[in-house]
């Protein structure tokens, strides 16, 4: 469950901002996971709340986006991985172009950003 150790990292990143703003607690926090991270939204969600108890951030609510994958071949093609219908893996991308069938490579995909944090902080 690598979840756990991607989410633990990603707490560790929040508290330190949170508390650089001198921040009274978190209220949200929005995640994009591209896809082909081979990360499970609800396996995050879960490290999330485990993770957050009794800190700034219990009580707060993970939203989670998605990015879309694309790869790109040297024969020009760029966008997503077309499916192969005779595998039973749909989660793990054939990195081959749907266009001319040579070796592609992922472009984008495998990000997992912090996109927002809302939290309430002092007045200045």
């Amino acid at each position: 469950m690598h979840e756990y150790s991607v989410m633990s990292q990603i707490v560790d990143s929040i508290l330190s901002e949170a508390n650089k703003r001198k921040a009274k607690r978190v209220e949200e926090v929005e995640l994009q996971i591209g896809e082909y991270t081979m990360l499970g939204e609800e396996q995050l969600k879960f490290a999330y709340e485990v993770l957050s108890k009794d800190t700034l951030l219990q009580g707060s609510k993970l939203k989670v986006g998605h990015i879309k994958g694309k790869i790109r071949c040297a024969c020009g093609y760029e966008g997503e991985i077309a499916p192969d219908p005779d595998s039973p893996h749909k989660v793990i991308p054939i990195l081959e172009c749907p266009k001319c069938q040579g070796p592609a490579q992922i472009v984008e995909g495998r990000e997992c950003v912090i996109r927002n944090i809302r939290m309430v902080v002092p007045d200045v």
